[in-house]
């Protein structure tokens, strides 16, 4: 991955809401195996979900090739009281099995990461390989329609119809993102490597459509995600997820 892709701002906000549904996960595995967990999150920069996951009791290994990114995950961990919990690794995607050496996991969160990696076949494959047999993957990843909708809505008719025709969801030269996907494409790519899809869902529906200069306060923010999660989480709505400016797709390593 080249250096001025990985300094571009991950494309999946790293808000509460996934931080909460990485928690509810990561105790529903703890239920199953009756224990702490070891995790690994992949791309996972300053530490937003592994210190969450390390104050819950979870051991966690956080690879990024940010030093920086890195050296305030140190920082936040102390202020955490984790440290002991938390170690940081230089290294990406596409160094996953040299930087690991062998370590396995229970669980990996690769979240706004897979968008960047010179490789995403080779990257899940390495990701498989890093985890437990039975061990489960919390994926999100760019969707490819949201952008295409973003796009029209603005009038950017040609940028819209680039984002549907293009090999990897860009809208052009000039998009910030090296790629984006669609469910078809993520379950081509997990079945490949090894996982079978257990859950897959839409994020951010609304967020990425409503100008933040309508959004005023917390409040304001809350009620926005709540409504995203409403437009998911009903029977019959799950087309609605293939729009989300996110998906996020559990699978488990068969």
């Amino acid at each position: 991955m080249a250096q001025d892709q990985r300094d571009q701002p991950r494309s999946v906000a790293r808000t509460s809401a996934v931080v909460a549904a990485t928690e509810r996960l990561a105790a529903s595995c703890t239920d199953r195996l009756g224990r702490p967990l070891n995790v690994l999150d992949l791309g996972g920069g300053t530490g937003g979900v592994a210190v969450p996951l390390a104050v819950s009791g979870h051991r966690v290994t956080v690879v990024d090739p940010s030093p920086n990114a890195l050296a305030a995950l140190g920082e936040r961990a102390r202020a955490a009281g984790v440290s002991a919990r938390v170690r940081g690794v230089q290294g990406d995607g596409d160094s996953l099995e040299a930087v690991l050496s062998g370590e396995t996991f229970d669980l990996v969160c690769c979240h706004g990461t897979l968008e960047f990696v010179d490789d995403p076949a080779a990257t899940l494959q390495a990701t498989a390989a890093a985890l437990e047999p039975g061990g489960v993957l919390s994926l999100i990843v760019s969707g490819r329609l949201a952008v295409v909708f973003a796009k029209a809505i603005a009038g950017e008719f040609a940028q819209a119809k680039a984002a549907i025709v293009d090999a990897e969801g860009r809208w052009g030269p000039h998009d910030p993102l090296p790629r984006r996907f669609d469910l078809d494409r993520l379950t081509e790519l997990l079945t490949t490597a090894g996982f079978t899809i257990e859950q897959a869902r839409g994020a951010g529906i609304l967020s990425h459509l409503v100008p933040a200069s309508r959004i005023d306060s917390a409040a304001d923010r809350a009620a926005l995600d709540e409504l995203d999660d409403l437009l998911v989480s009903g029977p019959g709505r799950e087309v609605l997820g293939t729009l989300g400016s996110a998906l996020h797709v559990i699978a488990r390593r068969d």
